[in-house]
């Protein structure tokens, strides 16, 4: 059981099953699309990730204690090299289009770890942290997979783009809420700013937005629809669940997680309505 848990925590703390998440994201935008990707593109998107998520949490860190790293932080930090080092070979097989526009966003993901603005972060700006996380998440899997596909972007992308940036959003208020207890308040966050009550309602409102601008789009699919609303009600539930005292991998696992339920939800919908 004690190896069971140090898999899981590992699992969780390298950003695995974050990655696992953006890569569940690219696969909605990929089969509401009905466009193609190379395996070198799903392997650019995973690693990419996971290296990007783990600099942003541990750079610091890992900078400030080389010589005196925990064994979990040093296991994570190896796994890490790994990924960059496959991350690298990835690069070389997707085209110059998508280099292009993942390095935009990556400039943003190293401005949000790196002190930019006299001495500051994005993620230390006030107000500015979820709005970014939001920008990145909706460019990496609804962008990228349409460029990587040498897909013409047209109004519906566009939509779905404000609609993953909404989404996304919404994923990230429960992680708010939990850290209110830990952020300085000149962070400025939803929760520290409207309280946790406003926030959760702040978050619906988004969320129905969101089904609104569904509506609005030129060609729809029922399956994808479907599976966007039941979306909304899981994550209605999911941020109306969330606490300042929340179990250890609420967020992280659970909330996290909802982006594959969401893809599966999806596939099956296409698997027996189409």
């Amino acid at each position: 059981m004690d190896l069971l848990n140090r898999v899981f925590r590992f699992y969780i703390n390298s950003s695995i099953h974050v990655s696992l998440a953006v890569c569940a994201l690219v696969a909605l935008s990929v089969l509401e699309y009905s466009i193609s990707v190379s395996f070198y593109f799903w392997g650019f998107v995973f690693f990419g990730s996971i290296s990007g998520y783990n600099f942003v949490k541990y750079a610091e860190v890992a900078g400030l204690h080389h010589r005196s790293l925990a064994q979990s932080l040093k296991t994570i930090q190896i796994f890490s090299f790994f990924c960059f080092a496959v991350l690298l070979y990835c690069v070389f097989h997707v085209n110059l289009k998508v280099l292009f526009a993942s390095g935009i966003l990556g400039l943003f993901t190293l401005c949000y770890a790196v002190p930019v603005l006299k001495g500051k972060s994005f993620r230390t700006i006030n107000g500015l942290k979820i709005y970014i996380v939001a920008l990145v998440w909706a460019g990496v899997t609804v962008i990228l997979p349409l460029i990587a596909s040498e897909e013409n972007l047209h109004s519906d992308h566009w939509i779905s783009f404000v609609q993953r940036a909404m989404i996304v959003l919404v994923l990230t208020l429960p992680f708010e809420i939990r850290d209110l207890k830990y952020d300085v308040k000149s962070l400025g966050t939803i929760p520290q700013k409207l309280g946790i009550l406003n926030t959760k309602i702040l978050g619906t409102a988004i969320l129905v937005s969101t089904l609104i601008l569904e509506i609005v789009k030129t060609e729809r699919e029922f399956s994808y629809t479907g599976s966007l609303f039941f979306l909304g009600v899981l994550l209605v539930g999911a941020l109306w669940a969330s606490r300042k005292e929340q179990s250890t991998y609420f967020a992280s696992f659970w909330v996290e997680g909802i982006p594959l339920v969401w893809l599966g939800v999806y596939c099956l919908l296409r698997q027996f309505l189409l």
